[in-house]
């Protein structure tokens, strides 16, 4: 029994000395793909698509448009409309569709392509930023956002590691 007693007693100091060591390091919680999509360098990719897109969104716009234009015409004129007026305005909106479909699609691949490629261009950027901000703040321990259930948002490094990638990606004067 008092040798039990004796092994609760180091354990307790173990686990004791253990939680006063946790209590001391320093831990971060980072979202990194946030901190990535809010950088400067995201921005000009965001602008260098709305650019390269603008023709395919006003078009989706167009086309949007003529829907509706044609849903409502179908809505007041139905009653008087013949069969073949019917299956005309069915045929043109179906038409629509498709073409609005394949902008959309092509549209929606390119993003995804470009984002790809636009996070594979900036992990290395990346890293180097979440080290710089490490060893900067004297981080132990930096978890991923997405596997922390609860975070008190002070522990939260995000902006810190967006602010250290638009440093290192500032372009040079």
């Amino acid at each position: 029994m008092k040798t039990f007693k004796s092994l609760i007693a180091c354990l307790s100091l173990v686990l004791l000395s253990q939680g006063a060591f946790a209590q001391d390091a320093k831990i971060g919680v980072l979202n990194a793909l946030q901190a990535l999509f809010n950088s400067d360098a995201a921005r000009i990719v965001q602008e260098e698509l709305e650019q390269e897109f603008g023709i395919d969104e006003t078009r989706a716009q167009d086309l949007t448009d003529q829907l509706t234009a044609l849903a409502e015409e179908f809505q007041q004129n139905e009653a008087v409309m013949t069969d073949e007026e019917k299956r005309r305005m069915n045929s043109d909106a179906q038409d629509l569709q498709v073409q609005l479909q394949l902008i959309q699609e092509r549209v929606q691949q390119a993003l995804q392509a470009k984002n790809q490629q636009f996070l594979e261009s900036m992990q290395p950027t990346l890293a180097a930023a979440v080290t710089d901000v490490v060893a900067e703040g004297g981080y132990d321990l930096i978890l991923n956002v997405e596997s922390v259930p609860f975070f008190s948002p002070v522990l939260d490094i995000t902006a810190k590691v967006t602010a250290k990638l638009n440093e290192n990606t500032k372009p040079e004067e």
